[in-house]
Protein backbone atom coordinates (compact mmCIF):
# COMPACT_ATOMS: atom_id res chain seq x y z
CA UNK A 1 0.00 0.00 0.00
CA UNK A 2 1.33 3.46 -0.90
CA UNK A 3 2.65 5.41 2.08
CA UNK A 4 4.17 8.48 0.40
CA UNK A 5 2.44 10.85 -2.05
CA UNK A 6 3.85 13.83 -3.96
CA UNK A 7 1.61 16.76 -3.20
CA UNK A 8 2.44 18.32 -6.59
CA UNK A 9 1.93 15.51 -9.10
CA UNK A 10 0.04 13.24 -6.68
CA UNK A 11 2.28 10.28 -7.57
CA UNK A 12 2.41 7.56 -4.88
CA UNK A 13 5.45 5.66 -3.54
CA UNK A 14 5.69 2.58 -1.32
CA UNK A 15 9.29 3.21 -0.23
CA UNK A 16 10.63 6.39 1.35
CA UNK A 17 13.92 6.25 -0.62
CA UNK A 18 12.05 6.38 -3.90
CA UNK A 19 9.92 9.25 -2.62
CA UNK A 20 13.06 11.21 -1.53
CA UNK A 21 14.70 10.64 -4.90
CA UNK A 22 11.56 11.92 -6.69
CA UNK A 23 11.43 15.06 -4.60
CA UNK A 24 15.16 15.85 -5.27
CA UNK A 25 14.83 15.78 -9.08
CA UNK A 26 16.25 18.85 -10.79
CA UNK A 27 13.24 19.10 -13.12
CA UNK A 28 10.11 19.61 -11.04
CA UNK A 29 7.34 17.16 -11.59
CA UNK A 30 4.08 18.21 -13.31
CA UNK A 31 1.48 19.90 -11.16
CA UNK A 32 -1.64 17.69 -11.46
CA UNK A 33 -3.44 18.89 -8.38
CA UNK A 34 -5.51 21.46 -10.28
CA UNK A 35 -6.52 18.89 -12.90
CA UNK A 36 -7.64 16.44 -10.27
CA UNK A 37 -9.78 19.08 -8.61
CA UNK A 38 -11.29 19.87 -12.02
CA UNK A 39 -12.05 16.20 -12.64
CA UNK A 40 -13.74 15.90 -9.25
CA UNK A 41 -15.78 19.04 -9.87
CA UNK A 42 -16.85 17.73 -13.28
CA UNK A 43 -17.93 14.46 -11.71
CA UNK A 44 -20.06 16.39 -9.22
CA UNK A 45 -21.52 18.61 -11.95
CA UNK A 46 -22.31 15.64 -14.18
CA UNK A 47 -23.92 13.85 -11.28
CA UNK A 48 -26.18 16.85 -10.66
CA UNK A 49 -27.01 17.11 -14.36
CA UNK A 50 -28.00 13.47 -14.44
CA UNK A 51 -30.13 13.96 -11.35
CA UNK A 52 -31.80 17.07 -12.80
CA UNK A 53 -32.35 15.40 -16.16
CA UNK A 54 -33.97 12.48 -14.41
CA UNK A 55 -36.28 14.90 -12.65
CA UNK A 56 -37.04 16.67 -15.92
CA UNK A 57 -37.72 13.36 -17.63
CA UNK A 58 -40.07 12.38 -14.80
CA UNK A 59 -41.76 15.79 -15.00
CA UNK A 60 -42.12 15.49 -18.77
CA UNK A 61 -43.53 11.99 -18.41
CA UNK A 62 -46.04 13.27 -15.87
CA UNK A 63 -47.05 16.08 -18.23
CA UNK A 64 -47.54 13.57 -21.04
CA UNK A 65 -49.61 11.35 -18.77
CA UNK A 66 -51.68 14.32 -17.65
CA UNK A 67 -52.25 15.33 -21.27
CA UNK A 68 -53.32 11.81 -22.07
CA UNK A 69 -55.75 11.98 -19.18
CA UNK A 70 -57.13 15.27 -20.54
CA UNK A 71 -57.36 13.84 -24.04
CA UNK A 72 -59.16 10.81 -22.66
CA UNK A 73 -61.85 13.08 -21.18
CA UNK A 74 -65.12 11.99 -22.70
CA UNK A 75 -66.39 14.21 -25.51
CA UNK A 76 -70.16 13.99 -25.43
CA UNK A 77 -72.28 14.54 -28.52
CA UNK A 78 -75.73 15.89 -29.20
CA UNK A 79 -78.27 16.60 -31.92
CA UNK A 80 -80.75 19.43 -31.55
CA UNK A 81 -83.84 20.00 -33.69
CA UNK A 82 -85.92 23.17 -33.59
CA UNK A 83 -82.76 24.79 -32.25
CA UNK A 84 -83.86 28.39 -32.78
CA UNK A 85 -81.04 30.85 -32.07
CA UNK A 86 -79.04 28.21 -30.20
CA UNK A 87 -79.51 29.03 -26.51
CA UNK A 88 -79.95 25.39 -25.51
CA UNK A 89 -77.05 24.30 -27.73
CA UNK A 90 -74.79 27.04 -26.39
CA UNK A 91 -75.23 25.85 -22.81
CA UNK A 92 -74.30 22.30 -23.77
CA UNK A 93 -71.33 23.38 -25.88
CA UNK A 94 -70.08 25.45 -22.94
CA UNK A 95 -69.99 22.21 -20.95
CA UNK A 96 -67.90 20.32 -23.51
CA UNK A 97 -70.58 18.77 -25.69
CA UNK A 98 -70.03 18.52 -29.45
CA UNK A 99 -72.99 19.22 -31.76
CA UNK A 100 -73.39 16.67 -34.54
CA UNK A 101 -76.39 18.38 -36.08
CA UNK A 102 -78.40 21.56 -35.47
CA UNK A 103 -81.72 22.07 -37.21
CA UNK A 104 -84.36 24.76 -37.57
CA UNK A 105 -86.81 25.86 -40.25
CA UNK A 106 -86.36 29.60 -39.78
CA UNK A 107 -83.77 31.08 -42.15
CA UNK A 108 -82.71 33.78 -39.71
CA UNK A 109 -82.14 31.22 -36.94
CA UNK A 110 -80.12 29.16 -39.39
CA UNK A 111 -77.92 32.14 -40.20
CA UNK A 112 -77.47 32.83 -36.50
CA UNK A 113 -76.45 29.22 -35.89
CA UNK A 114 -73.95 29.40 -38.74
CA UNK A 115 -72.45 32.60 -37.35
CA UNK A 116 -71.81 30.98 -33.98
CA UNK A 117 -71.32 27.27 -34.76
CA UNK A 118 -69.54 27.21 -38.10
CA UNK A 119 -67.89 23.81 -37.46
CA UNK A 120 -71.21 21.98 -37.13
CA UNK A 121 -73.65 20.47 -39.64
CA UNK A 122 -76.62 22.83 -39.78
CA UNK A 123 -79.79 21.90 -41.68
CA UNK A 124 -82.43 24.39 -42.73
CA UNK A 125 -85.88 22.82 -42.98
CA UNK A 126 -88.46 20.77 -41.15
CA UNK A 127 -87.18 18.18 -38.69
CA UNK A 128 -89.45 15.73 -40.50
CA UNK A 129 -87.18 15.91 -43.56
CA UNK A 130 -83.90 15.09 -41.79
CA UNK A 131 -82.26 11.94 -43.17
CA UNK A 132 -81.91 9.89 -40.01
CA UNK A 133 -80.12 7.04 -41.79
CA UNK A 134 -76.89 9.07 -41.64
CA UNK A 135 -77.00 9.05 -37.85
CA UNK A 136 -78.33 5.55 -37.15
CA UNK A 137 -74.92 4.07 -36.36
CA UNK A 138 -73.49 7.18 -34.74
CA UNK A 139 -73.03 7.43 -30.99
CA UNK A 140 -75.51 10.08 -29.88
CA UNK A 141 -75.39 10.99 -26.22
CA UNK A 142 -78.22 13.53 -26.27
CA UNK A 143 -81.11 14.18 -28.64
CA UNK A 144 -82.94 17.37 -27.73
CA UNK A 145 -85.33 19.88 -29.12
CA UNK A 146 -87.48 22.87 -28.36
CA UNK A 147 -90.32 21.31 -30.30
CA UNK A 148 -92.64 24.12 -31.54
CA UNK A 149 -94.81 25.15 -28.66
CA UNK A 150 -97.37 27.51 -30.20
CA UNK A 151 -99.98 24.76 -30.14
CA UNK A 152 -99.47 24.19 -26.42
CA UNK A 153 -99.16 27.80 -25.27
CA UNK A 154 -101.64 29.01 -22.70
CA UNK A 155 -101.75 32.30 -24.62
CA UNK A 156 -102.49 30.66 -27.99
CA UNK A 157 -105.43 28.79 -29.46
CA UNK A 158 -104.25 25.53 -27.86
CA UNK A 159 -104.98 23.30 -30.85
CA UNK A 160 -102.42 20.84 -29.58
CA UNK A 161 -101.66 17.59 -31.36
CA UNK A 162 -104.51 18.13 -33.85
CA UNK A 163 -102.36 20.98 -35.23
CA UNK A 164 -99.52 20.13 -37.66
CA UNK A 165 -97.06 21.85 -35.34
CA UNK A 166 -98.31 19.72 -32.48
CA UNK A 167 -97.65 16.58 -34.51
CA UNK A 168 -93.96 17.47 -34.63
CA UNK A 169 -93.59 16.27 -31.07
CA UNK A 170 -94.74 12.87 -32.20
CA UNK A 171 -92.12 12.91 -34.95
CA UNK A 172 -89.53 13.76 -32.31
CA UNK A 173 -90.57 10.58 -30.51
CA UNK A 174 -89.96 8.69 -33.75
CA UNK A 175 -86.45 10.21 -33.83
CA UNK A 176 -85.86 8.90 -30.30
CA UNK A 177 -86.87 5.43 -31.42
CA UNK A 178 -84.65 5.50 -34.53
CA UNK A 179 -81.51 7.11 -33.10
CA UNK A 180 -81.64 5.52 -29.64
CA UNK A 181 -79.80 8.33 -27.80
CA UNK A 182 -78.56 7.81 -24.26
CA UNK A 183 -80.59 10.85 -23.18
CA UNK A 184 -83.38 12.89 -24.72
CA UNK A 185 -84.61 16.32 -23.68
CA UNK A 186 -87.85 18.02 -24.70
CA UNK A 187 -88.14 21.71 -23.84
CA UNK A 188 -91.61 23.23 -23.96
CA UNK A 189 -93.90 25.85 -22.48
CA UNK A 190 -95.54 25.34 -19.11
CA UNK A 191 -98.93 25.28 -20.88
CA UNK A 192 -98.24 21.69 -21.94
CA UNK A 193 -98.87 20.65 -18.33
CA UNK A 194 -102.49 21.76 -18.43
CA UNK A 195 -103.30 21.29 -22.12
CA UNK A 196 -106.44 19.15 -22.38
CA UNK A 197 -106.31 18.79 -18.59
CA UNK A 198 -102.92 17.11 -18.79
CA UNK A 199 -103.96 14.55 -21.40
CA UNK A 200 -101.55 15.88 -24.04
CA UNK A 201 -98.50 15.54 -21.79
CA UNK A 202 -99.64 12.09 -20.70
CA UNK A 203 -100.01 11.06 -24.35
CA UNK A 204 -96.48 12.24 -25.12
CA UNK A 205 -94.93 10.42 -22.14
CA UNK A 206 -96.97 7.24 -22.61
CA UNK A 207 -95.97 7.09 -26.28
CA UNK A 208 -92.28 7.30 -25.35
CA UNK A 209 -92.72 4.71 -22.61
CA UNK A 210 -94.01 2.26 -25.20
CA UNK A 211 -90.51 2.21 -26.67
CA UNK A 212 -89.50 0.37 -23.50
CA UNK A 213 -86.12 2.07 -23.35
CA UNK A 214 -86.39 5.19 -21.19
CA UNK A 215 -87.03 6.32 -17.66
CA UNK A 216 -88.79 9.69 -17.94
CA UNK A 217 -89.09 12.63 -15.58
CA UNK A 218 -90.21 16.22 -16.05
CA UNK A 219 -90.20 19.45 -14.11
CA UNK A 220 -90.93 23.14 -14.51
CA UNK A 221 -87.74 25.16 -14.06
CA UNK A 222 -87.63 28.90 -13.48
CA UNK A 223 -84.58 30.39 -15.21
CA UNK A 224 -84.09 32.90 -12.39
CA UNK A 225 -83.15 29.98 -10.13
CA UNK A 226 -80.17 29.27 -12.41
CA UNK A 227 -78.37 32.62 -12.68
CA UNK A 228 -80.71 34.16 -15.26
CA UNK A 229 -82.00 37.69 -14.44
CA UNK A 230 -85.49 36.82 -15.65
CA UNK A 231 -88.54 35.00 -14.37
CA UNK A 232 -89.01 32.50 -17.18
CA UNK A 233 -90.59 29.12 -16.56
CA UNK A 234 -90.05 26.23 -18.96
CA UNK A 235 -91.15 22.61 -18.89
CA UNK A 236 -88.19 20.26 -19.22
CA UNK A 237 -88.81 16.58 -20.01
CA UNK A 238 -85.81 14.26 -19.66
CA UNK A 239 -85.54 10.61 -20.64
CA UNK A 240 -82.61 8.40 -19.58
CA UNK A 241 -81.88 5.20 -21.50
CA UNK A 242 -82.34 2.22 -19.20
CA UNK A 243 -79.03 0.79 -20.48
CA UNK A 244 -77.23 3.47 -18.45
CA UNK A 245 -78.79 2.27 -15.21
CA UNK A 246 -78.63 5.86 -13.92
CA UNK A 247 -81.09 8.20 -12.24
CA UNK A 248 -81.44 11.79 -13.39
CA UNK A 249 -81.90 14.62 -10.92
CA UNK A 250 -82.82 18.13 -11.96
CA UNK A 251 -80.37 20.92 -11.05
CA UNK A 252 -80.61 22.45 -7.61
CA UNK A 253 -81.55 26.16 -7.64
CA UNK A 254 -78.60 28.52 -7.21
CA UNK A 255 -78.41 30.61 -4.07
CA UNK A 256 -78.12 33.98 -5.80
CA UNK A 257 -81.04 35.16 -7.91
CA UNK A 258 -79.75 37.82 -10.33
CA UNK A 259 -81.67 41.00 -11.06
CA UNK A 260 -81.70 43.39 -14.01
CA UNK A 261 -79.09 45.66 -12.51
CA UNK A 262 -76.60 42.79 -12.86
CA UNK A 263 -76.81 42.89 -16.66
CA UNK A 264 -78.22 46.30 -17.60
CA UNK A 265 -75.85 48.48 -15.62
CA UNK A 266 -73.22 49.85 -18.04
CA UNK A 267 -74.64 47.78 -20.91
CA UNK A 268 -73.38 49.22 -24.23
CA UNK A 269 -75.96 50.76 -26.55
CA UNK A 270 -77.27 48.54 -29.34
CA UNK A 271 -79.96 48.60 -32.03
CA UNK A 272 -83.50 48.42 -30.76
CA UNK A 273 -87.13 49.39 -31.09
CA UNK A 274 -88.27 52.94 -30.34
CA UNK A 275 -91.40 54.66 -29.05
CA UNK A 276 -93.36 57.36 -30.81
CA UNK A 277 -93.48 60.73 -29.04
CA UNK A 278 -97.00 60.13 -27.68
CA UNK A 279 -95.91 56.83 -26.15
CA UNK A 280 -92.80 58.43 -24.65
CA UNK A 281 -94.91 61.11 -22.96
CA UNK A 282 -97.12 58.44 -21.38
CA UNK A 283 -94.29 56.10 -20.36
CA UNK A 284 -92.52 58.97 -18.57
CA UNK A 285 -95.43 58.94 -16.12
CA UNK A 286 -94.78 55.31 -15.17
CA UNK A 287 -92.39 54.82 -12.22
CA UNK A 288 -89.73 52.11 -12.14
CA UNK A 289 -91.44 48.76 -11.64
CA UNK A 290 -94.87 50.30 -12.35
CA UNK A 291 -97.47 49.98 -15.09
CA UNK A 292 -100.75 51.61 -16.25
CA UNK A 293 -102.26 51.54 -12.74
CA UNK A 294 -99.64 54.11 -11.66
CA UNK A 295 -100.65 56.85 -14.11
CA UNK A 296 -103.65 59.22 -14.06
CA UNK A 297 -106.91 57.34 -14.73
CA UNK A 298 -108.01 59.51 -17.65
CA UNK A 299 -104.72 58.97 -19.48
CA UNK A 300 -104.85 55.21 -18.79
CA UNK A 301 -108.43 54.97 -20.11
CA UNK A 302 -107.57 56.83 -23.30
CA UNK A 303 -104.47 54.73 -23.95
CA UNK A 304 -106.02 51.35 -23.15
CA UNK A 305 -109.41 51.81 -24.83
CA UNK A 306 -111.68 48.79 -24.39
CA UNK A 307 -108.94 46.92 -22.53
CA UNK A 308 -109.46 49.23 -19.57
CA UNK A 309 -112.84 47.66 -18.77
CA UNK A 310 -111.99 44.08 -19.79
CA UNK A 311 -111.20 41.33 -17.30
CA UNK A 312 -107.75 40.05 -16.41
CA UNK A 313 -104.72 41.54 -14.70
CA UNK A 314 -103.42 43.53 -17.69
CA UNK A 315 -100.29 44.43 -15.71
CA UNK A 316 -98.18 44.03 -18.85
CA UNK A 317 -99.64 47.22 -20.33
CA UNK A 318 -97.26 50.20 -20.00
CA UNK A 319 -94.96 47.99 -17.92
CA UNK A 320 -91.68 49.52 -16.85
CA UNK A 321 -89.21 47.00 -15.47
CA UNK A 322 -87.36 47.28 -12.14
CA UNK A 323 -83.57 47.24 -11.82
CA UNK A 324 -83.83 45.59 -8.41
CA UNK A 325 -85.89 42.67 -9.70
CA UNK A 326 -85.59 40.02 -12.41
CA UNK A 327 -87.17 40.83 -15.75
CA UNK A 328 -90.59 39.55 -16.64
CA UNK A 329 -90.47 36.81 -19.29
CA UNK A 330 -89.01 38.23 -22.48
CA UNK A 331 -91.27 37.81 -25.49
CA UNK A 332 -90.66 38.18 -29.23
CA UNK A 333 -90.84 41.98 -29.00
CA UNK A 334 -90.34 44.43 -26.12
CA UNK A 335 -93.01 46.87 -27.23
CA UNK A 336 -96.32 45.07 -27.68
CA UNK A 337 -99.18 47.02 -26.13
CA UNK A 338 -100.27 44.16 -23.85
CA UNK A 339 -96.76 42.99 -22.93
CA UNK A 340 -94.58 46.08 -22.59
CA UNK A 341 -90.93 45.67 -21.59
CA UNK A 342 -89.74 49.23 -21.00
CA UNK A 343 -86.22 49.89 -19.69
CA UNK A 344 -86.25 50.46 -15.90
CA UNK A 345 -84.65 53.92 -15.89
CA UNK A 346 -84.78 55.09 -19.51
CA UNK A 347 -87.97 55.70 -21.46
CA UNK A 348 -87.48 53.26 -24.31
CA UNK A 349 -87.95 49.54 -25.02
CA UNK A 350 -85.16 47.17 -24.08
CA UNK A 351 -82.51 47.09 -26.80
CA UNK A 352 -81.27 43.93 -28.52
CA UNK A 353 -78.05 43.54 -26.50
CA UNK A 354 -80.03 44.06 -23.30
CA UNK A 355 -82.45 41.37 -24.47
CA UNK A 356 -79.51 39.08 -25.19
CA UNK A 357 -77.89 39.70 -21.79
CA UNK A 358 -81.15 38.99 -19.98
CA UNK A 359 -81.25 35.65 -21.80
CA UNK A 360 -77.59 35.20 -20.69
CA UNK A 361 -76.06 34.98 -24.15
CA UNK A 362 -72.44 36.20 -24.15
CA UNK A 363 -71.91 39.65 -25.66
CA UNK A 364 -69.96 38.18 -28.59
CA UNK A 365 -72.85 35.94 -29.65
CA UNK A 366 -74.06 37.09 -33.08
CA UNK A 367 -77.64 37.28 -34.32
CA UNK A 368 -78.68 37.48 -37.97
CA UNK A 369 -81.58 39.40 -39.48
CA UNK A 370 -83.44 42.63 -38.85
CA UNK A 371 -83.99 44.14 -35.41
CA UNK A 372 -87.44 42.55 -35.27
CA UNK A 373 -86.01 39.16 -36.24
CA UNK A 374 -83.30 39.45 -33.59
CA UNK A 375 -85.86 40.24 -30.90
CA UNK A 376 -87.89 37.25 -32.03
CA UNK A 377 -84.92 34.86 -31.92
CA UNK A 378 -83.79 36.00 -28.49
CA UNK A 379 -87.32 36.06 -27.08
CA UNK A 380 -87.92 32.45 -28.14
CA UNK A 381 -84.55 31.15 -26.91
CA UNK A 382 -83.70 28.98 -23.94
CA UNK A 383 -81.57 31.06 -21.54
CA UNK A 384 -77.97 29.92 -21.89
CA UNK A 385 -77.29 29.63 -18.16
CA UNK A 386 -80.42 27.54 -17.64
CA UNK A 387 -79.12 25.24 -20.37
CA UNK A 388 -75.71 25.09 -18.69
CA UNK A 389 -77.30 23.96 -15.44
CA UNK A 390 -79.19 21.18 -17.25
CA UNK A 391 -76.09 20.11 -19.20
CA UNK A 392 -74.07 19.66 -16.01
CA UNK A 393 -76.67 17.24 -14.63
CA UNK A 394 -76.79 15.34 -17.92
CA UNK A 395 -73.00 14.85 -17.70
CA UNK A 396 -73.48 13.29 -14.26
CA UNK A 397 -75.67 10.66 -15.91
CA UNK A 398 -73.36 10.04 -18.87
CA UNK A 399 -70.16 9.70 -16.83
CA UNK A 400 -68.84 6.13 -16.51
Amino acid sequence: MAKYTCERCLKEFSQKSHYDKHMKKKIPCQDNKGKIVEVVENIIINKNLISNNTKNINTTNMEILNKKKINKKKLYTFIEVCAGAGGLSKGFIDNGFKPLLLNDNNKYCIETLKLNHSDCTIINGSMVDIDLEKYKNVNIDVLMGGVPCQSFSQAGLRKGISDDRGKLILHFIQMISTLNPKVFIIENVVGLLTHEKGKTLKLVIDTIKKLGKYVIDYKVLNANDYSVPQNRKRLIIVGINISLNKTFTFPTPHKYKPVLNDVLKDCPKSPGATYKKEKIDIMKLVPEGGCWVDIPEDIAKKYMGNSYNSGGGKRGILKRLDMKKPSLTLLTTPSQKQTERCHPTETRPLQTLEYSRIQTFPDNYKFAGSINQIYKQIGNAVPVKLSQAIAKKIIDVLKD
